[in-house]
């Protein structure tokens, strides 16, 4: 059997028993194959979308549930940002009997501590705590200061979510409600991205909204999921104790995720609540950007690393023009085209609008094609090294773990 390589007008070309395959060939072929898995992606992206829709609203109208015991919040700060106030505020407003809300700070100069004393001045009726972390016991300043904060919580209920986090009136009902189950250990819930007038910004209101689809996914596919979202985690003080506590977690870069999948360990179920909280998003510069997409990529890389491959045919809009460049406009590629724009513009609505409820869904669909440029080039950017930038230093990320940088 003959083989023979040659170059011709600049593409490589092997033939072999006189059939002849360029490498153009194989970028079509490939480019098809990225658009048709990214048609059946948003396929069970929309069918997990219906099935939460549906099982938030056939609990007529999400009542309030009636399990209400007492509960700590814990907030770790450092720095402000956008409304964070507000977001602040919206935790005194809620419809609960018996939380109280404890702030944990590494700095005594910190810029979130006046907001603090402004809480407690116009909330004097409520529980609201300052606690000052004097201790780093990992590269998580964060997960350091939780370790220190948690021994000051009066109540066996824990909820942790971030400071940026806004939430509604019944928000503590909703989240502690699933314990009524003894075989919930842990409770999360989905968020949506507040944008401001920034590229970034709203580039990054549009990718939380990938990510929720795919959290949706995980747990259609997986029949439940197996990690929390640092929007809300809830759980109890025995199920941080048989994991161990907080001082297990210093190292770990995504904490949300690993609490998760430690209580699920245990044998607890890890439960998405039908609530959804709002995080405000800040003012990014084009770097500022990047290395927070960077290092969300690479620490998702190092957690779901079969998942994360995944990812590559999932994006269906470079996929799908790539296909026709290659197929030089073929007019069934046209119809590709229009099908996978039709899809992925769908899941964006469903997901923004009807999961995420989130107003700015509409407005932000002009940048979805963007967004998926931008999403695969971080892809591949993602398996070129370990290194990220986070909170102004730079680590290596192994295996989920933080390691500082020697360079």
């Amino acid at each position: 059997m003959a083989h023979a390589c040659r170059s011709r007008q600049g593409v490589i070309t092997i033939s072999e028993a006189g059939l002849t395959f360029s490498f153009l060939d194989a970028v079509e072929i490939g480019a098809i194959f990225g658009s048709v898995c990214s048609l059946g992606y948003y396929g069970i992206c929309l069918a997990s979308a219906a099935r939460f829709i549906i099982h938030r609203t056939g609990e007529g109208a999400r009542p309030t549930p009636a399990f209400t015991p007492p509960v700590s919040i814990l907030k770790p700060l450092r720095g402000t940002g956008p409304e964070m106030y507000e977001s602040f505020r919206s935790h005194c407003l809620q419809n609960y009997p018996d939380y109280e809300i404890i702030f944990g700070v590494g700095d005594e100069n910190d810029a979130a501590i006046p907001l603090v004393e402004r809480l407690k001045t116009e909330f004097p009726e409520h529980s609201i705590r300052l606690i000052y972390c004097g201790k780093n016991l990992g590269a998580n300043v964060k997960v350091s200061n939780l370790a220190q904060m948690v021994r000051e919580a009066r109540h066996e209920y824990l909820i942790v979510n971030d400071s940026d986090i806004r939430v509604g009136p019944d928000y503590l009902r909703r989240i502690l409600g699933p314990f009524n189950d003894p075989n919930t250990g842990l409770v999360t819930c989905l968020y949506r991205g507040v944008a401001n007038t920034t590229l970034g910004s709203r580039l990054e209101s549009l990718g939380i909204t990938d990510f929720c689809a795919g959290v949706l996914v995980a747990q259609t596919v997986e029949g439940g999921i197996r990690f929390g979202l640092g929007s809300t985690l809830a759980f109890r003080r025995r199920e941080l104790a048989a994991i161990g506590g907080f001082e297990t977690l210093v190292d770990y870069l995504a904490d949300d995720y690993q609490i998760g999948s430690l209580i699920a360990g245990l044998g607890q179920h890890v439960q998405l609540s039908n609530e959804v909280v709002e995080t405000i998003l800040p003012h990014y510069t084009a770097r500022g950007f990047f290395d927070h997409q960077l290092r969300w990529a690479r620490t998702v890389r190092d957690l779901r690393r079969w998942g994360y491959l995944g990812l590559g045919v999932t994006f269906g809009f470079p996929w799908a023009v790539l296909a026709l460049i290659t197929a030089g406009g073929a007019r069934w590629v046209w119809a590709l085209l229009a099908l996978v724009a039709a899809e992925r513009f769908a899941v964006a609505i469903v997901i923004g609008r009807f999961v995420l409820e989130d107003r700015q869904a509409g407005k932000l669909l002009a940048l979805v094609p963007l967004r998926d440029l931008v999403a695969m080039l971080v892809w591949l950017a993602s398996f070129a090294g370990h290194k990220i930038n986070w909170r102004e230093q730079e680590f290596v990320l192994r295996r989920g773990k933080l390691m500082r940088s020697r360079s």
